[in-house]
């Protein structure tokens, strides 16, 4: 059974919680829980951590995904992504609500598929999935910061000589100083900075966007689909596949970890405070971008706008410098699942989180992960290519196919109602666009194969 928390904030708290009712004691928590899930929380730090999860600068790629699906596919793959990733979301938020009213408060994925699915769930299937999204992520949020540093290097001084591998290994020293920060609890006010962060890079591509587009000399626009109808199918379900990325969340449980007992109705709240900040982001960027560019839109928006004489230099540096500064926010959450996984395995439970036991394998355990990312990220700098693969068979499961399973098998809702064929249903599509997203991801990895190689200056 995965680890259950003891129902925090005294015997008033946990009886709201459990709606009057009697919560038995459970055993105690280990040392990742204890230090790295701390459910300190209120309804706005897990909005801010929420938000900082999933609005990340994956958002800029938008423009290229609809390019690959045209003005109809395109929207309404955004739609439905949105919607359903929306009421994914919740459906895990009302599992874990459910199990701490019960008294089983559950912090990690991997423990609501242990304790709801069975134990060879949590340590064959989740587990390795979330440890592979969340590595994964973290490679991806260096690779970005490095390029972020560059576009930035390389407008003040276009004759620079440094190259791609060098900024990230910089980067890489911000992230490993960020990796330190105790707990989960502790980023809440770097996440609002975040999420304000999250809206300004928005705001000033869409502005660029749309400045370029109302221009006298707009750049040309194809909204023609590229390639065969071969290529066409297979570039459309690789764009679902980016949006359903870009969506992605994959520690939601970790993150309602966070919030103070009672916990009911809180991530709701949480979820409609996100939301609310992609709605805003997501499709102003995904518009204008597409909107200018057509199908010439690049991997990352940013691309199409460097270079254009309209634009000040100064400009672009600014929006640069907020996707630097937010990508680094987001790679710090993605490293908190495996801070919880070191904490676990080498700190001491009985032992002060500051104790002199503690703290040097945790500074140890915790640089050599963010160590072995930033080399990782320096050799493979077209690691986009291989997260895609990733957010095709991590991401679609966890956050598109697990909380409706989790769902079903808690509630066990009538095989005849509504509710249970709707989950059927999105874990049948969700499982067909998982494995042709990941076949054309794979294709896209073989066509890119002859620019690879290590510590490459893209």
């Amino acid at each position: 059974m995965g680890t259950l928390a003891p129902v925090s904030g005294g015997a008033a708290a946990a009886d709201k919680e459990n709606g009057g009712a009697h919560v038995q004691s459970t055993p105690e928590l280990d040392a990742g829980a204890l230090f790295v899930l701390k459910s300190r929380g209120s309804w706005l730090h897990c909005g801010y951590h929420l938000t900082t999860s999933i609005v990340a600068p994956a958002l800029l790629s938008l423009p290229f995904a609809l390019s690959m699906l045209g003005w109809v596919g395109g929207i309404i793959s955004l739609l439905f992504c949105g919607a359903v990733t929306f009421y994914s979301y919740n459906l895990l938020s009302i599992v874990l609500e459910h199990h701490a009213m019960q008294g089983s408060r559950l912090l990690r994925f991997r423990d609501m598929a242990t304790f709801i699915l069975g134990p060879k769930w949590g340590s064959y299937v989740v587990g390795p999935i979330q440890f592979g999204v969340c590595c994964g992520a973290v490679v991806s949020g260096i690779v970005i910061g490095g390029q972020n540093l560059k576009f930035i290097y390389l407008l003040s001084n276009s004759d620079g000589t440094m190259k791609l591998y060098e900024f990230i290994i910089i980067f890489g020293m911000l992230i490993l100083i960020l990796a330190q920060v105790p707990s989960f609890h502790s980023l809440r006010h770097i996440n609002l900075l975040s999420l304000t962060l999250s809206l300004a890079y928005s705001a000033c591509v869409t502005a660029a966007s749309l400045k370029l587009g109302y221009s006298k000399n707009p750049p040309l626009r194809n909204y023609s689909l590229k390639g065969s109808e071969v290529n066409q199918l297979l570039n459309a379900f690789n764009g679902i596949s980016i949006i359903g990325t870009t969506y992605a969340c994959g520690i939601l449980p970790e993150i309602q970890a966070t919030l103070a007992a009672p916990v009911k109705g809180k991530m709701f709240r949480g979820l409609c405070l996100c939301y609310t900040v992609i709605v805003v982001t997501f499709f102003s960027v995904a518009i204008s971008g597409y909107w200018t560019f057509g199908n010439e839109a690049m991997g990352t928006i940013l691309a199409n706008l460097m270079g254009h004489t309209i634009l000040p230099s100064w400009f672009l540096i600014i929006t640069n410098i907020f996707c630097l500064l937010q990508v680094s926010a987001v790679t710090s959450v993605y490293l908190q699942p495996t801070n919880e996984a070191f904490e676990k395995q080498f700190a001491d439970p009985n032992k002060r989180q500051f104790s002199i036991r503690n703290v040097i394998p945790r500074l140890i355990s915790r640089s050599l992960s963010v160590v072995i990312a930033t080399i990782l990220a320096a050799m493979l700098p077209f690691f986009g290519d291989l997260m895609a693969l990733i957010g095709a068979f991590g991401f679609i499961p966890l956050d598109f196919i697990m909380p409706m399973l989790f769902y079903n098998a808690t509630f066990k809702p009538s095989k005849r109602g509504f509710v249970f064929w709707t989950n059927t249903l999105i874990v049948a599509i969700s499982s067909v666009l998982a494995i042709i997203g990941g076949i054309a991801s794979i294709r896209q990895i073989v066509l890119d194969a002859k620019y690879y190689r290590l510590f490459a200056n893209i």
